[in-house]
């Protein structure tokens, strides 16, 4: 199995040009020429795989409380921006599956529940793309998280997911058998780059939204970016760096 990887993946759906985790998000993006996309998996209070990134509802929707312990019913109730709902992570799968999006889904568990989110995310994602011709990307800052996928989906590509990209990153890579490492773009470092160009993995880096700093990180080798400014970068969508994630 592999896959093209993109240069640009329109950050947590949609970017700045629409509520964030969001099925108009991810619309926007493959109707703007996007190739992939990345959004935040979390369970709600019943265990359902929703599409948001804080443990809180207050800075996304005109909820309160955690989303962990709120209710499906209560949870599907709340506007998420210009009359957007919270969507389930199957109906982001649907959307991604419709439109030919790369998706690159972190899973982002609540404060003690790596183990549940994780399970939940590798079961479900092994199913929902069991036929597809283009296979997701899982990451996520939980190493926990990325051990259990890689033991319950395997066939899955992940991603290790640091804000600073520590000493021993290769080690991490190679023991979670992951084929790309994402990392801040503020702190990626030479170092790291040449470590990462010489063995072979991809480096993605968030979250870049001027064309002087993408122009940068290109040159010094980054694979990919993540962007909240598709209307920046829309007319380079179609570019591809030529790399296959994946064996």
């Amino acid at each position: 199995m592999s896959f093209p990887l993109p240069r640009w993946f329109a950050h947590r759906g949609g970017g700045s040009l629409a509520p964030e985790n969001t099925l108009a998000g991810i619309r926007l993006a493959a109707r703007m020429g996007f190739a992939a996309v990345e959004f935040d998996v979390m369970l709600s209070g019943d265990g359902t795989p929703v599409l948001i990134h804080d443990e809180t509802l207050e800075r996304t929707t005109n909820g309160r409380g955690l989303v962990g312990e709120t209710p499906d019913a209560q949870l599907f109730a709340l506007d998420a921006g210009d009359g957007e709902r919270i969507p389930r992570y199957v109906d982001a799968v649907a959307a991604c599956r419709e439109f030919g999006l790369l998706a690159n889904v972190e899973i982002k568990p609540a404060t003690g529940f790596e183990r549940p989110t994780a399970e939940t995310v590798a079961r479900l994602s092994a199913g929902f793309w069991q036929d597809a011709r283009v296979q997701p990307l899982i990451s996520s800052f939980s190493l926990e998280a990325l051990e259990i996928a890689r033991d319950l989906a395997p066939q899955i590509p992940r991603g290790v997911l640091f804000e600073r990209v520590p000493a021993d990153w290769l080690a991490t890579v190679r023991r979670l058998q992951a084929v790309a490492l994402h990392c801040d773009a503020e702190h990626v470092s030479d170092d790291v780059l040449a470590e990462a160009q010489a063995n072979g993995i991809p480096v993605l880096c968030y979250t870049v939204n001027t064309e002087k700093a993408a122009k940068s990180l290109f040159e010094r080798g980054v694979s990919a970016l993540f962007t909240d400014r598709l209307d920046l970068f829309a007319a380079e969508t179609s570019a591809y760096k030529g790399l296959h994630l994946g064996g």
